[in-house]
């Protein structure tokens, strides 16, 4: 049996930031769990992804401009009725009502903390796999 390889996409206009993300998820972000990673880095991008890829997860700067990770998640959510799992990554916890706004269905705070990335990394891919749909 072999095992199932995830995608998550990373979406942030600043390339560190990228990288962060990166590293707090890591490759793998449970022992029983292995990603890869696409990256896009404006708004054209991240829906291109989207739209002509299998994505499994996307990881969004909520902090990016000029299209921030709340409005890219948003649209996705609105034109999509088969969206992937999102997870916001945002400056300060008191912004997590906008990300209900905005339908994510987990977020983060700058600075991202490894544990708690890969958790919440990994629990939201589990859901996929399972078929279930997440709650914010």
């Amino acid at each position: 049996m072999t095992e199932r390889l995830y995608t998550v996409l990373l979406y942030s206009d600043d390339p560190q930031v990228r990288d962060r993300m990166r590293l707090a998820v890591g490759t793998r972000p449970a022992a029983d769990l292995a990603v890869e990673f696409v990256d896009a880095s404006s708004y054209d991008e991240c829906v291109r992804l989207v739209d002509d890829y299998e994505i499994d997860l996307m990881l969004l700067d909520g902090e990016a401009s000029p299209a921030g990770g709340l409005g890219i998640a948003r649209q996705i959510k609105d034109d999509r009725a088969d969206a992937p799992p999102t997870c916001l990554v945002i400056a300060r916890a008191a912004d997590r009502w906008l990300a209900a706004y905005a339908q994510v269905d987990a977020t983060l705070v700058h600075p991202l903390d490894p544990v708690t990335t890969g958790q919440t990394i990994a629990d939201l891919l589990r859901v996929r796999a399972s078929g279930a749909s997440s709650a914010a």
